[in-house]
């Protein structure tokens, strides 16, 4: 699978597209943003290994030297897609259940961002993104913890933390996804395929354990895994450390 690198174009140049400020004018009836809906529109529906930007100047119906006057290249065109798809989370002003509660909101709305969009997960943003849809993003979640007794330091690293599971369920999920669409099977029918061979090689006797808890797993999800259940399940022990960590910070200062 084909992965992609955020800050890889240059600084000023990427600077400029993200926050639109070029001051080019050719081909007014092209644009930074109808060429960004058209590369993220290519990458959702036939992944970032086709992204290009002459097969984003066919699906534009333009020559490819056109989008070069509004972008300067596919690296730069990558940053601003990140930047472009993440205007698409709720920021509700309100959300019950105190910091767990907003927590739990922003993850799902980033579970639901990386399936909607799961070439983002083929992006390496090491170096971030810096527009102005990934500013406000990070504005608003940085919100969630803000004022609960974290350092500043905490705060940001409570929310990479949350977001790194987010990221990693997500990952997990999209490529089961992809499996059941290539073999053509359900996890469900690829087990039942399966148990006639396992039922005369897993001796119970010899592997209790596995045998007990994958039997147990099994008839809970349908399969040996289930997405959704491990985001939620993995999600909720994240929120348990995390409040570990608040709760020693407001009974005393911050070491």
């Amino acid at each position: 699978m084909t992965t992609e690198h955020t800050g890889t174009g240059d600084p000023a140049r990427t600077l400029a597209v993200l926050w639109r400020t070029t001051g080019r004018t050719a081909r007014k009836d092209l644009g930074v943003d109808r060429i960004v809906t058209a590369a993220v529109e290519l990458a959702d529906t036939e992944g970032l290994g086709a992204l290009s930007m002459r097969r984003v100047a066919d699906r534009l119906g333009v020559g490819t030297m056109s989008l070069y006057t509004h972008v300067p290249g596919k690296a730069e065109l990558v940053d601003a897609m990140v930047d472009a798809v993440q205007a698409e989370t709720a920021r509700p002003d309100r959300v019950p259940g105190g910091w767990r509660g907003r927590l739990t909101q922003i993850a799902r709305e980033n579970w639901a961002l990386n399936l909607r969009h799961p070439w983002l997960l083929h992006v390496a943003t090491n170096r971030a993104v810096l527009g102005p849809n990934v500013v406000a993003k990070y504005d608003y979640e940085l919100g969630a913890v803000d004022g609960i007794g974290l350092t500043d330091l905490e705060m940001d690293s409570v929310l990479n933390l949350v977001l790194a599971h987010v990221q990693a369920a997500a990952r997990i999920a999209v490529e089961a996804a992809r499996t059941r669409q290539r073999t053509g099977l359900t996890d469900e029918q690829w087990w039942h395929a399966a148990a006639p061979f396992l039922a005369k090689v897993l001796d119970p006797e010899r592997f209790p354990t596995a045998a007990r808890v994958g039997a147990a797993a099994g008839e809970a999800h349908g399969a040996a895994y289930d997405g959704e259940h491990a985001f939620t399940f993995g999600l909720e022990r994240v929120l348990d450390g995390i409040e570990t960590l608040v709760r020693s910070r407001q009974q005393g200062p911050a070491r």
